[in-house]
């Protein structure tokens, strides 16, 4: 076993045990993440409330999901692109700040055109957070847990959508500024900004990857010191993970954002971009479609607003065990194969919910939607970083992150011309087909599962 002397900073941080530095780093990130559900969450039922307050026409109400998604794609692709070149921690905390500070503001709009603006400034601030946030954690994790630990990360998306769900059924129908209140509350992220800046380090690897060896080493000496207080045994008695056929650190990697979109087609890269890419959109334009829908389909089908956000609050709950059942999975089954069920068991929900009638069944079938869809959630940020070497793993993922946001742009306004077509049976086979695409091609993502990721 290499000694701490000789080791290289990703042997280091792969060998380490569970830490409180890892736990402070999973926490840190996660909370950021469930104020970004809290967010998205909260705009599915303020577009009830709103269609409601201000007679919207059904293109109305889905512009203002839409328009969020557009500031996402682009966000996505930018932050990744950002965090490549100026640091992980620093991208993360600005996000926080961009989308805080636009949510606040949207409270105090008195007309569509002025929501549908701050709208597009939250999504920019909610598409760059959320591939850094995953990036940045598994370059934390060790290489046998670090597949469970971005699913923990995910997992607090479910935290807040169901603060998300418990305002807009206790808040937003309390009055008609109910939903004023509920982008007030979403603020809450520029201030944990600050948190984020000054209280989290910045990754190892990235700044090795700089040339900034020294201020890398004193962040892994943290975490090695921590690991001595809990007591968890020396670093050296610790398994060490599988390298399999990682490159060596010294191999030429891309330095400009050029090179970096560019080397994601590369002939090494081409397969995996590919089917990430048509994943991310597939599961984007499934999820996005349905999940930011439900409460105004079930208004639509009779039930009130009340009642429909209380049905929602329970169909958002079955995201706590998807997540946890996946987070177990993804290191005994790996990441194709965990996704790929998890993909699958969307696909047989999906058409269950859409054929759905009676209150049990809507909830039921909800309940498994949301189960299995959350859960390939999990597995799906857990292997994106996982795809490209350090020097470009947040392009890599934020670009993913950004197609997929196409999808979530199309698939708001796919739904109302589909709701009048076929009604909700015909929308949720379409978004069935695209969870079956997606199965499909996850097959042909790399699964590193247990091994130390690459460090170019």
């Amino acid at each position: 076993m290499t000694d701490a002397t000789t080791a290289t900073i990703s042997e280091r941080l792969d060998r380490l045990p569970f830490t409180r530095g890892h736990l402070r780093v999973v926490t840190g990130s996660g909370i950021g993440w469930a104020l970004d559900a809290m967010d998205v969450g909260l705009i599915s039922f303020i577009i009830a409330a709103l269609a409601q307050q201000w007679a919207l026409q059904p293109s109305e109400t889905a512009w203002i999901a839409s328009v969020g998604f557009l500031g996402m794609a682009i966000g996505a692709s930018l932050g990744g692109l950002l965090a490549d070149r100026f640091g992980r921690r620093q991208v993360f905390a600005l996000t926080l700040v961009v989308y805080g500070l636009a949510t606040g503001a949207s409270a105090l709009v008195g007309g569509l055109a002025l929501l549908l603006l701050f709208r597009f400034f939250v999504g920019l601030g909610l598409g760059a957070e959320l591939p850094v946030a995953s990036t940045y954690v598994s370059e934390f994790a060790p290489a046998r847990i670090r597949g469970r630990l971005v699913v923990i990360l995910e997992a607090f998306w479910a935290i807040g959508w169901t603060a998300a769900a418990l305002i807009g059924y206790l808040v937003i129908p309390g009055s008609e500024s109910g939903w004023r209140w509920a982008f007030a509350l979403g603020a809450l992220p520029a201030v944990y900004a600050l948190v984020v800046r000054w209280g989290l380090p910045e990754s190892a690897r990235w700044l090795e990857r700089r040339g900034r060896v020294g201020e890398a080493d004193r962040v892994v000496r943290a975490f090695e010191a921590g690991a001595a207080r809990d007591a968890a045994g020396a670093a050296g008695r610790l398994p060490a993970a599988q390298p399999g056929a990682v490159p060596s650190t010294d191999a030429p990697a891309a330095t400009t954002a050029g090179e970096r979109l560019r080397t994601l087609w590369s002939a090494e890269f081409r397969v995996r971009t590919a089917c990430l890419w048509l994943v991310w959109f597939c599961v984007n334009f499934s999820y996005y479609g349905a999940f930011i829908w439900i409460p105004t389909i079930l208004v639509a089908q009779g039930y009130d607003l009340v009642r429909s956000f209380g049905f929602t609050l329970v169909i958002t709950l079955a995201q706590l065990p998807g997540y946890a059942l996946a987070a177990w999975l993804i290191e005994v089954w790996g990441r194709r194969a965990t996704l790929s069920v998890f993909l699958a068991g969307s696909v047989v929900s999906a058409i269950l919910f859409g054929t759905a009638s009676g209150e049990a069944a809507v909830i039921a079938t909800g309940m498994a939607l949301s189960f299995f869809n959350l859960g390939a959630w999990g597995a799906l940020y857990a292997v994106t970083p996982e795809m490209y070497p350090t020097s470009l793993r947040a392009t890599g993922s934020g670009w993913a992150a950004g197609v997929g946001r196409i999808a979530s742009i199309v698939a708001p306004l796919t739904v109302p011309p589909m709701l009048a077509l076929g009604g909700a049976p015909a929308l949720f086979v379409l978004f069935a087909a695209f969870f079956a695409i997606a199965a499909v091609a996850a097959w042909g993502l790399a699964d590193r599962r247990g091994r130390s990721l690459d460090d170019r």
